[in-house]
C-alpha cells in the first residue's frame, strides 16, 4: 500500500509539472535551478537566497546571515531556522540533512526538524 502511495504521489508530481532538482548552482546574483532533464526552470536572487550549502532532488538548503532557509524543488523558501541551532550544514541527502554545531551532529529532516543527535568525532 505504501508503495503504491508513493507511485501515486510521483505520478501526481509530474502531471502538475512539478520538478526533481538535479542541480543548485550560484552565478554572479542569480540562484539557477536545474531540473532532472538539464534544463534551468527557475532563477532566483542570490541576495534573498544566501550561499547554498546543499540540494538533494526534493530541496534545498541555504545561509544568509544568521538564518538557515528550506526551499523547495520549485524554488519557494518554506522554512527559516536559526544559525545559533543549526551550525554548519555540512551535507543535504534525499529527505534529510546534517549540520554540526560545537562538538554536537544534528540530522534534520526536511521540514526542519532535528530528528537526531550525535556526538562529533
Amino acid at each position: 500500500m505504501n508503495r503504491i502511495l508513493q507511485v501515486l504521489f510521483l505520478s501526481l508530481a509530474m502531471i502538475s509539472g512539478g520538478h526533481r532538482i538535479s542541480s543548485v548552482e550560484t552565478s554572479g546574483s542569480w540562484v539557477y535551478m536545474y531540473d532532472e532533464k538539464g534544463s534551468r526552470y527557475k532563477t532566483l536572487s542570490a541576495s534573498s537566497v544566501g550561499e547554498v550549502k546543499g540540494y538533494s532532488s526534493t530541496f534545498f538548503v541555504s545561509k544568509s546571515g544568521s538564518w538557515i532557509y528550506l526551499y523547495d524543488s520549485e524554488g519557494m523558501r518554506y522554512k527559516t531556522l536559526s544559525y545559533s541551532s543549526v551550525g554548519d550544514v555540512t551535507g543535504v541527502s534525499g529527505e534529510t540533512f546534517t549540520s554540526r554545531n560545537g562538538s554536537w551532529v544534528y540530522t534534520w529532516n526536511k521540514d526542519g526538524k532535528k530528528i537526531n543527535t550525535r556526538a562529533a568525532r
